[in-house]
């Protein structure tokens, strides 16, 4: 669990300056589709193929006649030709750069909100330090320092350039909206977490994935700031202008949307959620302080992010343009890489609750899946594959319901094989590695196996 009480106290002594500024963020999200991979070919860093002159730990640099300091975590395994993708992690108001490395009382599981973890050692990540424990960026100055880092990690280490994002909580989350508005074509998505315009917005006309996390109950920073930013590229990025769903109150769920017709490579997700200023939301629970380990927001976050494995998006054209952004297209059957069988719902039933299977691939209407713009996975045109019970643990039934929105009906088709669901992070699994005929489909851990591999036809 991250503790942020300085956060509260802190950030609400500021709050009426960001009422004052206006425009404020919040971003977070997943379940996104994975863009083509053959859009432009990753680009590799300096220190691609050399010893590395970078190590784990505690880092100064000079920026702007300061010594700055920040924390750098390179994979335990790290690969001097491999690019790597580059995660810059900003604390909160009255935070500090340890406190995302540690994670807090949580721990490695919430060690950079939780990403580091779910890495797996693909990941470099970086937890600056904000002059005074915040991000004024006065004169813009903490952007200089991001572009000092960057500049050192980069002749040091092996990055993918393509690969670069930015996420923060609070006055963080402020750090990143910063960055989307005066970095979009150097950083290739940011994740703001009830964040404000507390760091400013230098140009601010350019698109860039963005995913905006914020709570209804936020009483430090509205929640009607974070729409603010969101709208802003919403606008930037060419998306169909929509007032998305968001949780009843008193329901301590969350919702999660991604805004349709986006320009190809640059999608808005908007996760809002019922409960408090707190970046590490459960649902269930309205505690501000709940375990970071148990919150649905790092496998949002991780999936929006790791959607553009590899890739830049393409240059936008001047109008916005409505392409689909992978997945599968109208009436695709989804074949299971280990047994060659397709996802069907069992003797064509209509009925919601029942368990998916593994049948012989025979072309007819149960085995026929749409991806829509909302990243449902439809069949009959009004059922939608669907985690059962809203569920998050492994063994979850994977069944089919009537379309509704939930995040537990978001799925993410990606370009390695796998279709992970939204709302947990977990794999589209053939339980017990089965390939026979009524095989069930449920949720698991995704761990590499055939049985979580699929393709579509």
């Amino acid at each position: 669990m991250l503790r942020h009480r300085l956060v509260v106290g802190a950030v609400a002594g500021a709050a009426a300056l960001v009422l004052a500024v206006g425009g404020a963020a919040i971003a977070a999200g997943a379940g996104p589709v994975a863009y083509a991979k053959d859009v432009t070919p990753l680009a590799a860093t300096a220190g691609c193929g050399q010893a590395p002159t970078l190590t784990s730990g505690t880092r100064t640099i000079s920026s702007g006649g300061q010594n700055r300091s920040f924390i750098l975590r390179i994979p335990d395994n790290y690969d001097r030709n491999r690019p790597y993708r580059l995660i810059f992690a900003f604390h909160w108001n009255g935070g500090t750069a340890n406190e995302v490395d540690s994670g807090g009382t949580s721990g490695y599981p919430w060690s950079y909100y939780g990403l580091r973890a779910l890495s797996n050692n693909s990941a470099i990540f970086v937890a600056p330090q904000g002059i005074g424990n915040g991000w004024a960026n006065t004169s813009g100055r903490d952007l200089t320092f991001v572009d000092d880092m960057m500049r050192q990690i980069e002749a040091g280490l092996c990055v993918d350039t393509t690969q670069r994002f930015a996420m923060g909580f609070s006055y963080g989350g402020g750090m990143s909206y910063a960055i989307a508005c005066a970095r979009a074509t150097v950083f290739r998505a940011v994740a703001v977490y009830a964040g404000a315009e507390l760091s400013g917005c230098s140009g601010g006309t350019q698109p860039i994935a963005y995913i905006g996390i914020h709570g209804l109950r936020d009483n430090v920073i509205p929640i009607s700031t974070g729409r603010s930013l969101r709208d802003r590229f919403v606008r930037n990025n060419g998306c169909t202008p929509q007032n998305p769903p968001e949780p009843a109150p008193g329901s301590l769920t969350h919702t999660l949307t991604y805004y349709s017709g986006c320009r190809a490579g640059y999608p808005v997700a908007w996760a809002p959620f019922d409960g408090p200023h707190a970046p590490n939301a459960v649902d269930g629970s309205a505690d501000p302080f709940a375990p970071g380990e148990n919150s649905w927001t790092r496998p949002v976050v991780w999936s929006f992010f790791t959607q553009f494995d590899g890739t830049t998006p393409p240059t936008p054209t001047p109008t916005p343009t409505v392409t689909p952004t992978g997945g599968p297209q109208q009436g695709k059957q989804i074949v299971g890489g280990q047994s060659g069988r397709c996802v069907d719902v069992p003797n064509g039933s209509t009925t919601n609750g029942v368990q998916t299977q593994l049948w012989d691939c025979t072309g007819v209407t149960a085995q026929r899946w749409t991806l829509t713009a909302s990243r449902q996975l439809q069949v009959y045109g009004s059922k939608c594959l669907d985690a059962s019970g809203a569920g998050t643990s492994n063994g979850t039934q994977v069944i089919i319901w009537d379309c509704h929105g939930g995040a537990n009906q978001q799925w993410n088709v990606n370009a390695n094989g796998t279709i992970t669901n939204a709302q947990s992070g977990l794999c589209l699994d053939a339980n017990a590695a089965g390939t026979a005929n009524g095989t069930k489909l449920i949720l698991w851990s995704c761990n590499g196996g055939a049985n979580q591999q699929w393709s579509l036809r």
